[in-house]
Formats: C-alpha cells, structure tokens, sequence
C-alpha cells in the first residue's frame, strides 16, 4: 500500500456531532477540512447503530473525495467496504489486525492499537500499517483506564519498536506540545479534542500545519 502518511490527522469523535441537522453539519465539516488539507482522517462512533454509523460515513466520504483524502473507519471493519472507506483501525479487544487484512485485503489501511507502558507482545509482527500508541496525555474524548504515557512513554516505546514501525501517538496532544511528542520518537499524532472543541477545526488545522511546518513522511 502505497500511502505518505502525514504528521497529523483528525480523529472525528461521534461526541462532536451534533444530534440536529447532523448530515449537513457533517457536509460542511468534511469540506472543510479538505480544504485545510487533511489528508487523512478517523471517525469514531463507539455507540451509534449501524445506520446511524452509515448515514455519517456517508456523508464525510461525498465531502472528502477519496483521491485527496483517506478516510479510516473505527472498530468497525465489517461496514470498510459498505461505506467506501480507505481503512479500519482496531483497538485491544475489537478484531485482530490479521482478521482485518484478511477481510479487507492487501490494499487497504490497518492502524491497530500497540501499547501504552510497553508494546503489546507480538504487536510488530501484525499485517498493520501503523501502531497507536498511548495515551500520550489525559484524555475525556475516549474512554480508557490507561494512565498516560507521557512524553518519556514515547520515547520509551520507539526504542522498542525500532526504526521501521509506524508510530502514531495519541490523546490530549496539543498543539504546544505536538513536537515534543514528534521528537520523542512518534511518526504521527492523531488529534481530536484540540481541533474539534474549536469553532473553526480547519482554521485551526490550517494553523497546526502552519506551525509544524507540515512535511509528508
């Protein structure tokens, strides 16, 4: 799979959707950040019904045209294909990274979660083209029993991911603290709370590019 992946990525959480006219703010939101230039982005409904995940899926792949951005579904690798994603990324617990490449085939994205303290053992060797890792920093946009990681945790999980893995840290990230993380060892950071919680997330991502000097890698 032929893919550069960026040094940031949006991380939609259903949290942020509002209930009323949901599928035209969702329009307009996907436009948007296209603009911005995202080019990759997550969308997680840990509790939405099926069609309620469908109708928003739906709705950000006719905003964000699929040869300018790829768009990765959460847990959810049974619905990839229904809903013309690039891609699932799989938690501890939801389908292993093996059964989501052999449902979804060589072409698409696998982002599979490895490890907070330490890397889980065996991650490495999964069919996953990026390992997620933290929390970096607390977080309330997801719900997990992990301590943070810190910085140190970064560094400390390149080391034993060696060079050629694909690192992408993630929760409560900021942007004051985005290259602290990057230079610890992290590949990508994946953001949600700091974009979304702002009025404009694209200005604001326009801004994060602006600063980190947004280079593909």
């Amino acid at each position: 799979m032929q893919f550069l992946f960026p040094k940031i990525y949006p991380i939609l959480d259903a949290s942020f959707i509002p209930a009323e006219d949901r599928l035209a703010f969702l329009h307009r939101l996907g436009s948007s950040l296209a603009d911005s230039g995202v080019t990759l982005l997550e969308y997680r409904n840990k509790t939405g019904a099926d069609d309620q995940i469908l109708a928003d899926a739906a709705a950000l792949r006719a905003a964000m045209p699929p040869e300018k951005i790829k768009l990765i579904l959460d847990d959810r690798a049974d619905l990839v294909e229904q809903v013309g994603f690039d891609g699932v990324h799989v938690d501890a617990g939801d389908m292993t990274p093996a059964a989501a490449r052999q449902l979804l085939g060589p072409g698409r994205i696998i982002g599979a979660f490895g490890g907070s303290d330490a890397l889980l053992p065996g991650i490495l060797a999964e069919p996953a083209n990026y390992f997620a890792i933290g929390p970096v920093f607390s977080t309330t946009t997801k719900q997990t029993e992990k301590k943070p990681i810190g910085v140190e945790g970064v560094r400390r999980l390149r080391a034993q991911a060696g060079l050629d893995a694909r690192l992408v840290a993630a929760a409560g990230i900021t942007l004051a603290t985005t290259p602290l993380v990057l230079a610890a060892g992290a590949n990508t950071v994946a953001v949600a709370a700091a974009l979304f919680r702002r009025s404009d997330p694209a200005a604001e991502f326009r801004k994060w590019l602006a600063v980190l000097n947004e280079e593909h890698i």
